[in-house]
């Protein structure tokens, strides 16, 4: 395995050296938790070619979950986390397989981390390092205090699930008043390595990606998946609507389809079910999710992109073939180097 970014990258390196201690990898590149995507083949070469990668479970049942990370293994040494739902009714279970297999972080997704959950991954005979994402400020320092280590701030520019705001002003929000003391990670909308240069000197540790890293040679995405990222533009990416204001639903992004125009209509029907008393909210909401959880595997396992969900953040109209994990990540670094080293110039 070539260690190049020791050499080749001293300004990034310098840089990046709280996230790559914190993670315990060569380069702070994570990879997003994506559905379907990030899974034994994608996790385990990101891992070998130096960054960081996370095991989407998703709605991975214990024993799934279990046999993916025993099989990312053997695949890679070399640290990889696992990104958890906190919403998922088996997330106590889960966490156990997590410390069973002795997963060095542990990423929690999806709303504040129930009681105990934080505790739970810390505490164990395998302690976890627990990485959150923070939308806001007010949240960011209420997950820290509540013994997260490590943040992602994620802006409205990602694929899947999103928040309101953009990646440029979370960033300037957040990171001067977190930085200095807490490891965070940027997130959102990042395909070029002279976004991170500038991210890096705002203070973050390290960056995260998800559409980028899609196409990889080494992503199972469907080849028709992979062929509709290369084809989009950055205006594809659209985030879904929300049709019910009492069917909260979090918006996501995805290349508009077919699909899209169903979720609107799948959510008209679940609000019907809800206003006739059929069904309670947390029904109405865990058929929202389990709506997307199988539009998303149509597309990427099945090449199914006319009615599958197309997840894409708005860096996918930079992604126009397939690469492998180490070129990427190369490529990253090295623009990332040599934006830095023009502004130190």
């Amino acid at each position: 395995m070539t260690t190049h970014s020791k050499t080749g990258h001293p300004k990034t390196t310098a840089l990046m050296r709280r996230g790559t201690e914190f993670l315990g990898c060569e380069t702070a590149i994570m990879c997003g938790a994506m559905s379907w995507v990030s899974e034994r083949n994608l996790v385990s070469a990101i891992s070998n070619a130096g960054g960081f990668g996370v095991i989407a479970c998703g709605a991975m049942t214990p024993d799934l979950l279990d046999g993916e990370i025993a099989a990312t293994k053997a695949l890679t040494d070399r640290p990889f986390g696992v990104n958890l739902i906190t919403m998922h009714p088996d997330l106590f279970d889960l966490i156990a397989v997590c410390e069973k297999h002795a997963v060095t972080h542990v990423v929690l997704a999806g709303g504040i981390p129930p009681k105990g959950s934080v505790e739970a991954i810390k505490g164990g005979a395998n302690p976890a390092k627990v990485i959150c994402f923070a939308p806001t400020l007010a949240l960011a320092k209420k997950l820290l205090r509540s013994g997260a280590d490590a943040l992602v701030i994620e802006g409205m520019e990602a694929g899947g699930h999103i928040g309101p705001v953009s990646t440029s002003v979370l960033a300037q929000e957040m990171l001067p008043e977190l930085s200095e003391e807490h490891v965070v990670f940027v997130a959102g909308g990042i395909g070029r390595g002279q976004a991170i240069a500038g991210y890096l000197e705002m203070g973050a540790a390290g960056v995260q990606l998800g559409t980028r890293f899609a196409c990889a040679s080494e992503s199972i995405a469907h080849p028709d998946f992979k062929k509709a990222f290369f084809r989009a533009s950055a205006r594809d990416a659209i985030a879904s609507v929300q049709v019910d204001p009492r069917l909260p639903v979090i918006p996501v992004r995805a290349l508009r389809n077919k699909g899209t125009e169903e979720f609107t209509a799948k959510q008209r029907e679940i609000a019907g079910t809800l206003d006739r008393g059929e069904i309670a909210m947390a029904e109405a909401q865990l058929q929202v999710e389990h709506y997307w959880a199988g539009a998303l595997r149509r597309a990427v396992i099945d090449g199914d992109v006319e009615n599958g969900s197309l997840m894409a953040g708005q860096s996918v109209g930079m992604v126009k073939a397939e690469e492998p994990v180490a070129d990427i990540i190369a490529q990253l670094m090295d623009e990332c180097e040599e934006a830095l080293t023009r502004r130190k110039a």
